[in-house]
């Protein structure tokens, strides 16, 4: 009966053995599925902390940058602002380049009228002057015919001299006749001088005619030319003023493009903000769960 009594104990205890047994390696299970699960949240903790340390110094470059394009923006205002007084210029000095374009352009057309009409007295004053060459030329043509007759009537004298006893009334009609012709000679001589002064005078006032055209020729040319530097300093001041105009444009878009990159980076880095808190949160919760 004590044998009987000691094998039911016995096997009680080998059964409650089991089941302690059992229970151990269910705790043994228990407790490496919890280590496993803290080396789990080891290994996330770390990568946390390495994704934090990265998103710190993300986070850092991020405000340089957005230092950075805060000084950008503001240099690019004062570039505005600079551009803005400098087109404001511009259009002041364009407007009175323009003002001096009219100017020059209604004193070059006054000019041009004078210059028509000196252009056509001068034209006037070279058809009496071609009148008077062709008067001169007619006189020109009777002189040598007078010559040619003197010459004739010379020849004539040569031989009424050889003859003179016996033609002495032929010599005295044609002394008579070479007196005649001598005092036409003379007379023709007197007008062609005076056809000549005339002559010279209308040279000399076509000469100072031809000069005062040419000071005007001149005087248009220089305003022509100088009106040609008033028109390319125009076009000038234009190019630069829509250069500018364009510079500003492009400044305007690049502010915009800086201002949509800073309202992006803004938010971005509020969402890395929030990321980081709840990092933060979770990171002390996890400590505490460890502790």
């Amino acid at each position: 009966s004590i044998i009987r009594r000691q094998r039911q104990e016995l096997k009680l205890l080998i059964s409650e053995l089991k089941d302690r047994d059992k229970e151990l390696n269910d705790m043994v299970e228990v407790h490496e599925r919890h280590i496993q699960a803290w080396e789990d949240d080891r290994q996330k903790i770390l990568t946390l902390a390495e994704r934090c340390s990265l998103l710190t110094s993300e986070l850092n470059e991020r405000n340089a940058i957005i230092k950075s394009l805060t000084k950008k923006l503001k240099l690019l205002e004062s570039q505005h602002n600079d551009s803005k007084i400098t087109l404001e210029s511009t259009q002041q000095k364009f407007k009175e380049l323009t003002q001096k374009v009219t100017d020059s352009s209604v004193h070059c057309q006054a000019l041009e009228e004078k210059n028509q009409s000196l252009h056509c007295s001068v034209l006037e004053l070279s058809a009496k002057t071609g009148q008077l060459q062709a008067r001169e030329q007619e006189l020109l043509c009777m002189l040598q015919m007078k010559d040619k007759a003197l010459i004739e009537t010379t020849d004539q004298i040569s031989e009424v001299t050889s003859k003179f006893k016996t033609l002495e009334n032929a010599l005295r009609t044609a002394k008579l006749d070479e007196f005649t012709r001598n005092r036409e000679h003379q007379d023709l001589k007197v007008t062609l001088n005076d056809v000549m002064s005339q002559v010279n005078k209308m040279k000399d006032i076509l000469s100072e005619k031809m000069k005062e055209s040419s000071k005007n020729q001149e005087e248009i040319s220089h305003l022509k030319q100088e009106n040609g530097c008033l028109r390319s300093e125009l076009i000038l001041a234009v190019e630069e003023a829509q250069r500018k105009d364009q510079l500003f444009q492009f400044a305007k878009s690049k502010q915009v493009r800086v201002e949509r990159e800073l309202s992006s980076l803004r938010q971005v880095c509020v969402k890395q903000q929030r990321d980081l808190h709840f990092l933060h949160v979770n990171f002390d919760s996890s400590q505490e769960s460890r502790q």
